[in-house]
């Protein structure tokens, strides 16, 4: 009999990804994030978790998807500086764009991956394994453990140590 492995799935840019479910602690709505100076790209901030203090990690960062993404639409709002004349742009994504917060153990630490959007809990034969696709480059062939085929769609294995690891870098 094949073992099987359950994974939680979330989406970024359309893409699926899968998380060993005996790694996430919780999945919450985006919370508000404290930007922290010189901190490495992919830590988007500090988010307070019922007093627990977690990083926020950017995965688009960690996995090189830019924020251009159509899937990421960026709402903006211009003003002009009285006192300068100079004219600002914010961008922000929409409310209905916001993250969501999959918090993770991570290295015996507590980190919060900002997606998308989350999808299903899946139970997975550990025979349909597969090393990760040769198409992927860069960062997210580093981060990916392997891919499982499904019906209609490939879901990304991510390796949360990983992650961490790479979010800690400055590159």
């Amino acid at each position: 009999m094949a073992h099987t492995h359950q994974f939680c799935t979330f989406y970024l840019a359309n893409i699926c990804f899968g998380l060993d479910v005996k790694k996430v602690q919780e999945v919450i709505r985006y919370q508000s994030i404290t930007r922290v100076p010189l901190a490495p790209p992919a830590v988007r901030g500090l988010i307070n978790l019922r007093g627990q203090i977690v990083p926020a990690i950017d995965l688009r960062q960690c996995l090189d998807i830019s924020e251009s993404d159509p899937t990421y639409q960026k709402s903006s709002m211009a003003w002009r500086n009285s006192s300068t004349s100079n004219l600002f742009n914010y961008f922000f994504p929409s409310l209905e764009q916001l993250p969501l917060n999959a918090i993770v153990q991570a290295n015996d630490e507590v980190i919060s991956l900002l997606v998308d959007e989350v999808g299903e809990v899946l139970e997975i034969s550990e025979c349909s394994f597969e090393p990760p696709p040769q198409t992927l480059k860069g960062k997210a062939r580093e981060l990916i453990q392997g891919a499982y085929k499904l019906n209609d769609r490939l879901l990304l294995i991510l390796d949360t140590e990983k992650v961490f690891e790479v979010s800690k870098r400055s590159d």
